[in-house]
């Protein structure tokens, strides 16, 4: 273990207790009763429940809590009011069968860290904040970080109300069911001009931090990334007796356009996934007459994506021409690169004994906020490097040295 590391996990040596004694409290809600990760959508009753959870967290805590416009929930310590706070936290929503950490880790650290700090007696001059961002996955609604973005005023509210899960119900319907006014959605200029700067706690996903034997990080961008709809049109016909040279199969289209986005991708030292498909009729003994294909696209900067995507678009349509069918490449996201505030990054970098600086490919609330207020996050060393799914992890001395971390910054920023 390096000096470095040594320092931190004697630090949270005393927190692992309190951390997964508040930790097991969280855990069993939304997790598959199969043992197959963790099922919390945005505004579904596992989510409604995490944030019951959170409400009933803060207010033993005597903080006030409050729900924005948007459905985001926020924990003061201080009077928000007063403007220039501190706010950290993350997110409780999950995508389908997913870790335990990703999102409410952030959460659970920001409250942990208010309790340390009272311990040591710190008297905040600037109201702090812990906040739970609403629907940050996306993974019900379509639109990832869709709490901040609306609290930003980087997502039309007419567009929000009408974005509907895979069921048909709307999230102007969803927030309805949740005690929420869909009519109240949108851009809240009064409430962002009170933060003065954001830090977000999260796992970190993949495996710098344990190759460099550091438990906590800092992270200094967020990659480019984006997610695009791929729509391929053919004819339905018969399996069984429609010949191989006379059909028109978008099904041939559709894999080629995967291989090619994983080729264009590694060529281009970025990422590209295809994980969702849909097949009209999707039936077993029929040639497809659609297929629609949503690829998540990654690079280093922005004219990398703009290269890796604009590759995928042409592979697909060249082998379209092929197969007669036809391939249409619609953005549904697109976030750019984002830098986080270079003086905060290194004011924290230099607060945690030179913490390991380090980019990362996933996006965030973060990088919402970003473009309206300081922002900065911490990782947490996870040893499997596997995010989005049961195996993400990290140890509860980790765990409690980002506690520790966290509490630290706060303390330097707001006390």
């Amino acid at each position: 273990m390096s000096q470095r590391a040594q320092v931190q996990d004697r630090a949270a040596g005393g927190g692992r207790e309190p951390f997964r004694a508040m930790w097991d409290t969280l855990l069993p809600i939304g997790r598959d009763p199969d043992g197959a990760g963790w099922v919390r959508y945005g505004f579904s009753p596992a989510d409604l429940a995490c944030r019951d959870w959170f409400t009933e967290q803060a207010t033993a805590r005597r903080l006030s809590v409050e729900t924005d416009r948007n459905g985001n929930l926020f924990a003061w310590w201080g009077d928000p009011a007063a403007g220039d706070a501190v706010v950290t936290g993350s997110h409780f929503d999950s995508v389908p069968h997913g870790g335990a950490y990703d999102g409410p880790l952030g959460i659970v650290s920001g409250l942990l860290a208010l309790d340390l700090l009272r311990q040591r007696g710190a008297e905040p001059r600037r109201p702090v904040a812990v906040a739970a961002f609403a629907e940050e996955e996306g993974s019900r609604f379509g639109v990832a970080c869709l709490g901040s973005r609306l609290l930003t005023g980087a997502l039309d509210p007419d567009t929000a109300r009408g974005l509907t899960d895979s069921d048909g119900l709307t999230l102007a319907a969803a927030i309805t069911g949740a005690g929420h006014d869909p009519e109240a959605l949108g851009a809240d200029p009064q409430r962002l001009a009170r933060i003065g700067a954001f830090v977000e706690l999260h796992i970190e996903q993949g495996r710098a931090l344990a190759d460099l034997d550091a438990p906590v990080g800092v992270a200094s961008a967020i990659w480019p990334h984006g997610r695009w709809r791929l729509d391929i049109t053919g004819e339905g016909n018969h399996a069984g007796t429609t010949r191989m040279a006379d059909r028109r199969d978008p099904m041939l289209t559709a894999a080629y356009a995967v291989l090619a986005a994983n080729k264009e991708a590694r060529l281009r030292g970025g990422h590209a996934t295809v994980g969702r498909i849909e097949v009209t009729p999707n039936a077993t003994n029929a040639v497809p007459a659609a297929v629609s294909a949503w690829v998540d696209a990654r690079a280093p900067d922005d004219d990398t994506l703009a290269g890796l995507v604009e590759a995928i678009r042409v592979r697909a349509a060249e082998r379209a021409g092929r197969d007669g069918t036809s391939a249409t490449m619609t953005a549904e996201s697109l976030t750019p690169v984002v830098e986080f505030d270079t003086g905060l990054r290194d004011r924290l970098a230099a607060l945690l004994g030179g913490a390991p600086v380090l980019p990362t490919g996933a996006g965030h609330d973060a990088g919402v906020m970003s473009a309206h207020v300081p922002t900065a996050m911490l990782f947490v060393r996870n040893p499997t490097g596997v995010s989005h799914a049961p195996a993400e992890a990290a140890s509860d001395a980790d765990c409690a040295a980002g506690v520790v971390a966290l509490a630290d910054v706060l303390q330097d920023l707001a006390c």
